[in-house]
């Protein structure tokens, strides 16, 4: 197990493929909407923040069950790993029910409270509605993705991600502008679209585990509703990586709803520049999860010594992509604006902060990735706390910069960095105290 250059860019090409073409998604959303109306752009951008927010918690339980596959994967415990992956499910799908019951009767009470324009809140009601009832099929595609990177299978995150677009944007371009005999229904249509991609991309994901996995040797032959010692291995990690994601999705929350307060026009630039910015991030993100799950699969197989250099391998790698794109970003902003918009007023108003949302990748890769090789080594505990930190210092820095300031939006999104930079500095301490190896190896 030496995982060079090659070898980790050959396990996360199809990861950033995936989330690559899952943000797309995104885009497409925000393509058609700035087509409806700025109103609509703003409501879907806090609506489907609110929603993000509510996702991420299952994404922190996910990132528990990929933490423990990986792990059995590198002991080459692989009958293990199908009951895990069975209590994944189980536990998210009675999450998602829950959580559906729940936003449909408080949604508007939630929305209400935090948004004071009455267009936007009638809007992102409407979205926010039909949108919560993805949950039930995206909450457990969490888990398959979980289980095929935990065992660095990852070719198939592609072809789900390119499935569910296709499917995305032939329902948006039907259900949003109204196509083939069905009424236009606008924001509602763009919310229910997703909601049918993602049924649908559960059914493909279903059909591609049946006949191409080994199901008998990673232990999917035997199911079992509830195993309480194995949904208590899972909890015992993923308490702290769900509470990180929240802690994570509620300061970005907090950031679009403090700057819904300086206008609708402000809100819509940032939506704009909020679906721009995904790309780096997803980069970053995508490398991030397979230094988790590389990690994990080295402290299985006892090379805990390849952990860090492996590490920065990744993070050398995050950099030397990342810049290549953010060039191409840089040099044409007004191509990449249009894209979102035709108003060029809104254009005119996004050029400056957009150079400011770019900047913050200098400190976004390092921090991402090596706070995965953390959670990766089963410290999810000690990545929680420093993403605590870090976004404390980022609520103050949003709070005075943006409602006591009511500072210029370039200002507003120099905000990033005070989430960013101590981040970086946390996690680097961290992994050069010399208490860090011998915690490499706690069962979990």
């Amino acid at each position: 197990m030496i995982y060079s250059y090659r070898k980790i860019l050959q396990i996360s090409l199809p990861i950033l493929l995936g989330l690559l073409i899952q943000n797309l998604i995104g885009v497409t959303d925000t393509a058609f909407l700035g087509r409806v109306g700025a109103t609509e752009l703003g409501a879907s951008a806090l609506a489907g923040v609110f929603y993000i927010t509510v996702f991420v918690l299952a994404q922190g339980y996910g990132i528990g069950v990929q933490i423990i596959t990986a792990r059995r994967n590198g002991e080459a415990d692989f009958g293990k790993i199908g009951a895990v992956n069975y209590q994944g499910v189980v536990f998210l799908t009675t999450a998602a029910v829950i959580t559906i019951i729940l936003l449909e009767t408080g949604a508007p009470a939630l929305l209400k409270t935090f948004i004071s324009s009455p267009a936007v809140y009638d809007k992102s009601l409407v979205y926010l509605k039909v949108r919560v009832f993805g949950f039930l099929f995206a909450f457990p595609l969490v888990i398959f993705r979980a289980f095929y990177v935990g065992i660095t299978r990852t070719a198939v995150l592609t072809w789900s991600a390119v499935f569910m677009l296709l499917a995305n944007v032939f329902l948006d371009y039907v259900l949003i502008f109204g196509h083939f005999g069905l009424p236009a229904m606008g924001i509602a249509g763009a919310a229910l679209a997703s909601v049918l991609a993602e049924a649908l991309t559960l059914v493909f994901c279903m059909i591609y585990m049946l006949s191409t996995t080994n199901l008998k040797k990673y232990g999917f032959d035997k199911f079992t509703l509830f195993d309480f010692p194995v949904f208590k291995e899972i909890w015992k990690l993923s308490t702290w990586t769900i509470l990180q994601y929240f802690i994570s999705m509620i300061t970005w929350l907090f950031f679009f709803l403090a700057i819904e307060h300086l206008g609708e026009t402000e809100l819509a630039v940032s939506n704009i520049l909020r679906s721009i910015t995904v790309f780096p991030f997803m980069l970053t993100a995508a490398l991030g999860a397979v230094a988790n799950t590389i990690t994990g699969n080295l402290i299985g197989a006892r090379r805990p010594e390849q952990v860090l250099p492996t590490g920065y391998r990744t993070v050398e790698l995050c950099y030397g992509i990342g810049f290549c794109l953010l060039l191409i970003m840089m040099i044409f902003p007004r191509a990449i604006l249009h894209i979102y918009t035709d108003d060029v007023a809104l254009i005119n108003q996004a050029i400056i902060p957009y150079y400011a949302a770019l900047s913050v990748f200098a400190f976004m890769a390092p921090s991402m990735v090596l706070l995965s090789i953390v959670s990766g080594s089963g410290q999810t505990k000690a990545a929680m706390y420093m993403e605590l930190g870090a976004s404390i210092l980022y609520t103050l820095d949003v709070w005075f910069v943006v409602l006591h300031l009511r500072a210029d939006l370039f200002v507003c999104w120099t905000c990033e960095h005070s989430y960013y930079i101590p981040l970086t500095w946390l996690v680097w301490r961290y992994l050069h105290r010399k208490d860090w190896s011998a915690k490499l190896f706690s069962p979990i």
